[in-house]
């Protein structure tokens, strides 16, 4: 048999739909912030990484050459250290022959 729908049947059905959004729109809202973060705290990850290899290739150039190298260049062209320029910002400091270089990695 056919059941006419009342109003209030009408406007309950309205309002569940209209709840079912909303909560889909929150949901989609909450997953877009949660790869955001996941994002940021991967390149942040990245970062930490990229210093230690650079530290890692620097000592390595100190025991195969009697010295750690004054450019960084000198590390990507002889030690196979890749550096994503376009990711990051690394300022290599030199401070002697025989004193571990200051590395700085940063975020673009």
């Amino acid at each position: 048999m056919y059941h006419e729908q009342t109003y209030r049947e009408i406007a309950r059905s309205r309002r569940n739909r209209i709840i079912a959004a909303v909560i889909a729109v929150l949901l989609l809202a909450a997953l877009a912030f949660a790869t955001q973060v996941a994002s940021d705290i991967g390149r942040e990850q990245g970062a930490v990484t990229l210093r230690e290899s650079v530290l890692d290739a620097a000592k390595q150039c100190c025991a195969v050459e009697g010295s750690y190298p004054s450019m960084l260049s000198h590390l990507e062209q002889r030690y196979g250290l890749v550096v994503n320029r376009n990711a990051y910002d690394v300022r290599y400091e030199w401070l002697g022959d025989n004193v571990l270089p200051s590395v700085v990695v940063t975020l673009r």
